[in-house]
This record gives structure tokens, C-alpha cells and sequence, in this order.
């Protein structure tokens, strides 16, 4: 059974950068594809990244194009999402996921994820 485990959220200020990490487990972490989700108060979850299972390539929501990027590390099970020139509308509590093996990487729905981690919170003041 696939298991996720985020770490590295917390409070920053505007312009910071944090990254956070994600440990997977309970499966053969290089055949899938994985992604990462935000959920601000109030508001749908978001899709924010995802990185392929294949070439490790990525793809990134508009939103944080330019400032945010994702990658993996399959020696250690772990894929990341670096965040770079943080803003208040980034807080959120960020979710990382797995999808199916061999799948689409290139997928921005909740429903391609089957694994999910229990979330770490992300808070940008102003």
C-alpha cells in the first residue's frame, strides 16, 4: 500500500523560497508518476505540478510557472517542489501524490492521483 509523507512546509515571508519533500513508500517509486496539490482555505484543491515516471520531466500549473519547480530523486524515493519568490496567495496546505503506474504525467486531475500524503501547511505573510 503506497504511502506518502510531506515535510518541509511552515511560515515564510514574501519573496522566500522553502522547499518541501515528499517520501513515498509501499511501491516501486520510479514507475509512477507523482504530483503536488494545494488546498487554500475555502477553496477547491488546486493542482499546483507533477513530474513524469519516465524522464523526470515536469509540468507545472500556470499559476506558479516560473517560480515553483518539481523534481525526483528516485534513488531515495522522494520527489520535491521548490518554491522560489513566494507570495500570500501561495499559502495553502500543500498535498503530494501519486498516480498510477506508468500513467500520465501530464495529468492536472485529482482523479489520475491514487495516493495522497496528509498535507503540509505553507503560510506566506505579506
Amino acid at each position: 500500500q503506497v504511502r506518502l509523507v510531506e515535510s518541509g512546509g511552515g511560515l515564510v515571508q514574501t519573496g522566500d523560497s522553502l522547499r518541501l519533500s515528499c517520501v513515498v513508500t509501499g511501491i516501486t517509486f520510479s514507475d509512477y508518476p507523482m504530483g503536488w496539490f494545494r488546498q487554500a482555505p475555502g477553496k477547491e484543491r488546486d493542482f499546483v505540478g507533477s513530474v513524469s515516471w519516465s524522464d523526470g520531466t515536469a509540468l507545472i500549473a500556470d499559476s506558479v510557472s516560473g517560480r515553483f519547480t518539481i523534481t525526483r530523486d528516485n534513488a531515495k524515493n522522494t520527489f520535491y517542489l521548490q518554491m522560489n519568490s513566494m507570495k500570500p496567495e501561495d499559502t495553502a496546505i500543500y498535498y503530494c501524490a501519486s498516480g498510477r503506474r506508468y500513467g500520465n504525467s501530464r495529468s492536472s486531475e485529482r482523479a489520475d492521483y491514487v495516493g495522497w500524503g496528509q498535507g503540509t501547511q505553507v503560510t506566506v505573510s505579506s
